[in-house]
C-alpha cells in the first residue's frame, strides 16, 4: 500500500503549495532500528571535527537560501515575510551556537582522596552521546523550532528522528536537506510525517534515548507519561509572559512595543505579552476611560 501523500496549504488562501509524503509505522521502525543500530555501534559514531564541518557547511547553505527558506516560513505559516526572515536569521544563529558548544563538551576531573578510600586514585568525567532522539516540533516557528530540536542532536553525535508540525512540514524538509547536502549522512537524521498514533508509538518507543517536545502542555504531559523507562526528555509548552511597567516608563514608546508583544502573529508566540503589570495611577493617568469607576467607600 502506498504511503499517503500530505498537500500543504497557505493559510492565507488554502492554496496548495508543497506536498510531503507520510511515513507509516513499518518504515518508523525500520529508521528507529537503524538509528538505535548506530548508536549502539561506537565505531560508527561521526567525529566531532566532522560535525563542526557539517553544521558550517549547514551554516552557509542557510545564508545562501536566507530568502528562499523566509519565503517558505511565510507560504506556510502565514507569518509576516519580515517576521519571518528574523526567524530564518535566528535559526542560522542557533546552527552557530551549536557549533560553539562542541568546544565545550569535555568532562572534568573528580577529586577521589577526600576520603581514606580513595587516596591514591583519580577519576574524570567524559561526555557522550544519550542515544537516539525523537523531536517533536509545533508549528509557530516550523524553522528556528527545528534548529532549535535537530541541530543539538547532530552537535552531540546522536541519530534523530523529527516530526514536524503537519501543517508547517516544507520548512523542516528544507533544513534535513541541507544537512544531507552538508554531508550529514541520511541514517543520522530522518524527517517523519506522520499521524498521532504513529508518533506516540515512535515517541515512546524503547529505543528512543531522548525526547524533546515543543507544544500544548497536555500533548506534552501526556506523552512524557508513557516514555520508556530511562527515556530523558525536554518539553517546552511556552510560556505565561508577563510585563513589569514602571513609574520610569517612557509610555510613548512603550505601547507600541506592548500591543505589537500581544497582538503580533496571534496565537504564534510563546512568549507573547500575556499578562500586564502597571501602577494604579499610571492606568487612570492614561486609560481613564479603561478604569474601573471607584466603588462606594473607597
Amino acid at each position: 500500500m502506498p504511503n499517503a501523500i500530505v498537500e500543504v496549504l497557505n493559510p492565507y488562501d488554502l492554496s496548495v503549495i508543497g506536498e510531503v509524503t507520510t511515513t507509516p509505522w513499518e518504515q518508523v521502525d525500520a529508521h528507529l532500528e537503524q538509528a538505535h543500530a548506530l548508536y549502539r555501534n561506537r565505531t560508527r559514531w561521526l567525529p566531532a571535527y566532522k560535525r563542526i564541518d557539517i553544521l558550517k557547511k549547514t551554516q552557509g547553505l542557510m545564508e545562501k537560501k536566507a530568502d528562499e527558506l523566509a519565503f517558505q516560513i511565510a507560504n506556510e505559516g502565514g507569518k509576516p515575510l519580515v517576521d519571518a526572515r528574523i526567524e530564518v536569521a535566528r535559526a542560522i544563529d542557533g546552527v552557530g551556537l551549536c557549533i560553539k558548544e562542541l568546544s565545550h563538551l569535555g568532562g572534568h576531573e573528580i577529586p577521589m582522596d577526600l576520603t581514606a578510600a580513595g587516596a591514591g586514585r583519580l577519576a574524570f568525567t567524559t561526555r557522550e552521546p544519550v542515544g537516539v532522539v525523537v523531536a517533536v516540533s509545533a508549528f509557530n516557528h516550523p524553522l528556528n523550532l527545528i534548529v532549535h530540536q535537530v541541530g543539538p542532536a547532530v552537535a552531540a553525535g546522536c541519530p534523530v528522528l523529527v516530526k514536524p508540525a503537519s501543517s508547517t512540514p516544507l520548512s523542516a524538509k528544507a533544513f534535513v536537506s541541507m544537512l544531507y547536502e552538508a554531508g550529514l549522512p541520511e541514517e543520522w537524521c530522518r524527517l517523519v510525517v506522520c499521524k498521532s498514533d504513529v508518533a506516540e508509538k515512535m515517541v515512546t518507543d524503547a529505543r528512543v534515548g531522548f525526547f524533546t517536545f515543543i507544544g500544548s502542555g497536555k500533548v506534552g504531559w501526556a506523552l512524557k507519561s508513557k516514555l520508556a523507562p530511562g527515556t530523558r526528555c525536554a518539553l517546552e509548552h511556552g510560556g505565561v509572559a508577563p510585563v513589569v511597567v514602571d513609574d520610569s516608563a517612557d509610555l510613548e514608546s512603550m505601547i507600541p512595543a506592548l500591543t505589537k508583544g500581544g497582538f503580533t502573529i496571534p496565537a504564534k508566540v510563546c512568549v507573547s505579552v500575556q499578562r500586564v503589570y502597571a501602577p494604579s495611577h499610571t492606568c487612570q493617568q492614561h486609560w481613564p476611560e479603561c478604569w474601573p469607576a471607584k466603588p462606594k467607600n473607597w
